[in-house]
């Protein structure tokens, strides 16, 4: 995909697709790892806020449970929210309490952490969204992974576009509209770097299984089957809303 192609195809639909989300008098939050998805999502935004003048500043969770890696991941935010002159914010989790208190699998307590730091701070900041880097191959593992737990319609929703964090802050994920590849070549056309977490590839995890076997497996005979579940997922939420 040339810089070009990039320009002219990707970042209309991200633009349009974050419009439904956005508005001038927002102030967002966005939850940056320093991963592919975060930084681009951060960075979408900064450019984004230009033009609509809304708020923004990013909020970094150090999860302690990476040691030295962790410490270098929060600085690495850090530096990447100075460059960009945006408001930082980074707080530390201690997931392994959160994991004994509640008998929870680390992953679980991590999630559980994190969002009690985002709810925390988007009060504090005066957040009115809480913006996540969830992408269309998530959106699709997702549905996949819902479907070999088990799961009743809602779980064929996979991942909301919007939903509540606290009554007066809403979560949104401008980044639904594009794929793992889009995120990437957005990253690779704007000269930016990111952090890589080793584990996200690690098949011990049913999600990373499914990322890395199942779906690949599946593109074999039908090479748009991200883009039809992520549909399907988009379609079944718009369902489900409208019998409430």
């Amino acid at each position: 995909m040339t810089k070009t192609r990039f320009c002219a195809s990707v970042l209309p639909r991200m633009r349009a697709f974050a419009s439904q989300l956005i508005t001038r008098k927002d102030a967002i939050l966005v939850g940056l790892s320093g991963g592919a998805d975060s930084v681009c999502l951060l960075h979408f935004l900064h450019y984004l806020s230009k033009e609509k003048h809304f708020r923004l500043a990013a909020l970094h969770v150090n999860h302690g449970l990476r040691g030295k890696a962790a410490t270098a991941d929060q600085r690495f935010c850090k530096e990447f929210c100075r460059q960009w002159n945006i408001e930082f914010f980074a707080r530390k989790a201690n997931v392994k309490t959160v994991a004994r208190t509640f008998k929870l699998s680390p992953e679980h307590a991590a999630r559980k952490a994190r969002y009690t730091v985002f709810t925390q701070v988007a009060r504090q900041w005066g957040a009115t969204k809480l913006a996540l880097g969830h992408h269309l191959d998530d959106q699709a593992e997702t549905v996949l992974l819902n479907l070999l737990r088990g799961t009743k319609a809602k779980g064929l929703a996979g991942i909301p576009l919007r939903r509540p964090l606290t009554p007066s802050v809403q979560i949104i994920r401008p980044l639904l509209c594009v794929t793992r590849a889009e995120v990437e070549e957005y990253l690779v056309h704007n000269g930016l770097t990111h952090i890589t977490d080793e584990t996200n590839w690690d098949d011990a995890f049913t999600r990373n299984w499914i990322r890395t076997v199942l779906l690949p497996l599946l593109e074999t005979k039908q090479p748009q089957i991200k883009k039809h579940l992520a549909q399907m997922a988009q379609e079944m939420a718009a369902r489900i809303s409208d019998t409430r």
